[in-house]
């Protein structure tokens, strides 16, 4: 099985950039008016600043953490995330650091099948196809480049700012009409805490405000529970996830390759997966619904401990391996699956003067857990979308037009991918059918490719003949 990891000593930074502090300029003053406030400094975030800034527009830039911080995820930067990258102006520096050029997803059955997907070769060949790196890493370089942009536009940047509460009037300066009354409420501002407590409060206004401020973010609660009194936490469409980072992995020591996905008898309906990352260090994970998880004995942690220490396909890999002391990390996902009976798709994402973006408006992938492509993808959206004037109702439904395909195939896959029968004869078809792995490739690239899930016939010709 082949999968690995970095490390190219020429042409990499002297300095590791990413493990210093970002300087971030002076202190915006209380009562300070802005074209847009951004909240998160995460992908969406800095993106959608970076896009609003590259516009003209004066932007306040809040991160609730100080640079240099952790971000827990899987690592991985698919290929719909280069673009903007790219755009941003960051490629150049991520192409200068350590990194993990993926070329191919390699999938394993419960009976110990597996079959390689390899990504486009085109878009390898173009260094598109994505990178596996730390998240602390990717997200310092995109925030340190845009938030000097938003600095540059006139703007201002606060790092270690908690949001303590989102600012309505009736959209004419008047009175807040309250909790529950949706439509009527209108953003007019933020009240930000900003050295931890005990700290200074300091108000900011705006008339547009992104949440990018993840699975917990306030410009999101704000919008969803309190303005519409709907539900933010549905665990039938969050996921648990846990991650540690080890060195020494049998299987992990190149500079491009494969990132893992092993769908195991003692983790379904979760899945571990390993993605390379930097310096002979691999992110090793496990993933699961949360309302599937509330069903099983044990915990994420002890169900990864005993897939690596017991089962035969990875404890002889992890033999001589050694976990990276203070890397064990858990989290949650808002996935981007379609609930029943709702209004809006896959949750309320926008309303007047708000528009949420990335984990913040529950768009991870339902089947990979991927979510940096989407948050960069809606980052920009949003910023156009402030830039054009656009109604806020227009945001939510070119997020679904754009997005929502993806997600239901995707959520499609993660169902079936609960059950070990399924996974078995699957795997097994894929391993000896080229036809089924250039499918598999085809619908990783292509979204018109992603359709001929829709199709049972297609389907069944292709498993089947």
């Amino acid at each position: 099985m082949r999968c690995v990891n970095t490390m190219t000593a020429k042409g990499v930074q002297d300095v590791r950039s990413w493990e210093q502090p970002i300087e971030t300029g002076q202190m915006p003053e209380s009562g300070d008016v802005f074209d847009a406030i951004v909240v998160g400094g995460g992908p969406g975030g800095s993106s959608a600043a970076g896009y609003l800034a590259k516009s003209g527009a004066k932007v306040l830039l809040i991160e609730k953490e100080v640079w240099p911080r952790d971000k827990i995820c899987g690592d991985a930067v698919g290929g719909k995330s280069l673009s903007h990258v790219q755009e941003l102006g960051v490629k150049a520096d991520l192409e200068s650091t350590p990194h993990f050029r993926v070329t191919g997803i390699m999938f394993s059955s419960p009976k110990g099948n597996s079959v390689r997907v390899p990504l486009p070769e085109e878009d390898v060949q173009r260094l598109e196809a994505g990178y596996a790196l730390p998240r602390a890493q990717f997200d310092s370089l995109l925030f340190n480049r845009c938030q000097k942009l938003v600095r540059d536009a006139g703007g201002s940047v606060i790092q270690g700012g908690e949001v303590r509460s989102v600012l309505f009037d009736n959209g004419n300066g008047g009175e807040d009409p309250g909790e529950g009354s949706g439509d009527a409420r209108h953003a007019s501002g933020l009240v930000v805490r900003i050295g931890g407590r005990g700290g200074e409060e300091r108000t900011f206004h705006s008339r547009e405000l992104v949440g990018a401020g993840g699975y917990r973010c306030p410009v999101a609660r704000s919008v969803v529970e309190s303005s519409y009194g709907e539900e933010m936490v549905d665990r039938d469409h969050y996921c648990g996830g846990y991650r540690e980072y080890w060195r020494n992995v049998k299987g992990c020591g190149e500079s491009s390759g494969d990132i893992e996905i092993h769908f195991v008898d003692t983790v379904i309906p979760g899945y571990f997966w390993l993605f390379p990352v930097s310096e002979n260090v691999v992110n090793v994970g496990i993933g699961m619904v949360m309302g599937l998880m509330d069903k099983q004995k044990k915990k994420l942690k002890a169900l990864q401990a005993d897939v690596i220490a017991n089962h035969p396909m990875f404890k002889d890999r992890f033999a001589d391996a050694e976990m990276v002391p203070g890397s064990a990390k858990g989290w949650q996902l808002p996935f981007g699956s379609p609930r029943k009976k709702a209004d809006r798709q896959p949750r309320r994402s926008s309303m007047n003067g708000i528009r949420l973006v990335g984990d913040a408006a529950s768009l991870v992938d339902p089947f990979s857990g991927e979510g940096v492509g989407n948050a960069l993808v809606t980052g920009e959206m949003a910023a156009r979308h402030i830039q054009e004037k656009l109604p806020f109702m227009e945001y939510q439904d070119e997020v679904w037009k754009v997005l929502g395909p993806e997600l239901k195939n995707s959520f499609r896959m993660q169902k079936l991918s609960r059950r070990s029968w399924l996974l078995n004869w699957f795997v097994g078809k894929a391993e000896k059918k080229p036809a089924l792995q250039e499918m598999m490739t085809e619908m990783i690239a292509s979204k018109e490719a992603q359709e001929n899930l829709h199709s049972p016939w297609f389907m069944m010709k292709t498993l089947l003949f």
